[in-house]
């Protein structure tokens, strides 16, 4: 491809300032698009794996008792009731600091869905309790 106006050593000047790729394109779209296969694929995966987990739990309700006590209702879920899990249940003060966990094992029973209440020890006033965690055993 030659531009008019130019002599031949500006054209030789131009190609060796301007060199060709190191990479061709073609192989430069193809690894761009086995990467982008690659990454959606694992998205996907990633999406269908984690959106039943094995348990899951809540704390529908709790009642402070006093400056060093909260009582906590927890709603385990499991799609498999026949397995045993453990929660991590933790109580937190109004700047939203832990000041007290426990965790709380559900046995294996028939029913999927368990309300189970815990009572918490804490170091201070606790203004709420959350789930930290759920895990098999």
């Amino acid at each position: 491809m030659t531009r008019p106006g130019l002599s031949a050593a500006d054209r030789e000047r131009l190609r060796r300032r301007y060199p060709k790729p190191r990479v061709p394109r073609p192989l430069l779209v193809g690894i761009v698009v086995v990467v982008a296969a690659v990454s959606l694929g694992w998205l996907v995966w990633a999406g269908l794996v984690h959106s039943n987990p094995t348990v899951s739990a809540r704390v529908p309700s709790y009642t402070v008792v006093s400056d060093t006590r909260i009582d906590v209702t927890v709603t385990v879920d499991r799609p498999n009731p026949s397995i045993a899990v453990v929660c991590r249940i933790s109580a937190q003060a109004t700047d939203f600091q832990p000041v007290g966990e426990v965790n709380l094992p559900v046995q294996a029973s028939a029913d999927r869905v368990v309300d189970v209440t815990v009572s918490i020890t804490t170091l201070r006033r606790a203004t709420t309790a959350v789930v930290r965690e759920c895990w098999t055993t």
